[in-house]
């Protein structure tokens, strides 16, 4: 079975909904199944629930058929979003342009010249689709 997995921030922005907007397209195209996926930081007191994150994509798109929500903790988004994304063995991950860019940055630490796709690409096997909100 595939598998599309989409990291949102909550509340839902406007990148959030376009980035769903496309991942749920994409599943819906390949008969796959979806994860959307929240990174609560550590270091942030506040974080979502499941069921909240859950509440806020059906009240945007309806319920989406073969969706799962999940809520993870972590101490950089990124790394916990590439961590779900292999331990899911995810098919095809759908990231908003932002966060194509949070990750290059982070990239730039270890790495002399990052493209962020060949990078999910060739660590992760799957295929990475960035969205542009405008």
């Amino acid at each position: 079975m595939t598998l599309v997995v989409v990291p949102v921030r909550y509340p839902l922005t406007s990148h959030s909904r376009a980035t769903l907007t496309e991942a749920i397209r994409v599943a819906e195209d390949r008969e796959a199944d979806l994860t959307v996926l929240h990174v609560n930081l550590y270091q942030d007191n506040d974080g979502v629930t499941r069921t909240e994150l859950k509440r806020a994509v059906e009240r945007e798109f309806g319920e989406v058929p073969r969706s799962r929500y999940v809520v993870r903790r972590g101490f950089l988004v990124e790394e916990t979003i590439l961590e779900e994304v292999a331990a899911e063995e995810a098919d095809v991950v759908v990231i908003g342009s932002k966060q194509a860019g949070r990750w290059r940055r982070t990239l730039r630490r270890f790495l002399d010249d990052p493209d962020i796709e060949s990078f999910l690409r060739e660590k992760l096997d799957c295929t990475v689709i960035t969205v542009r909100a405008d």
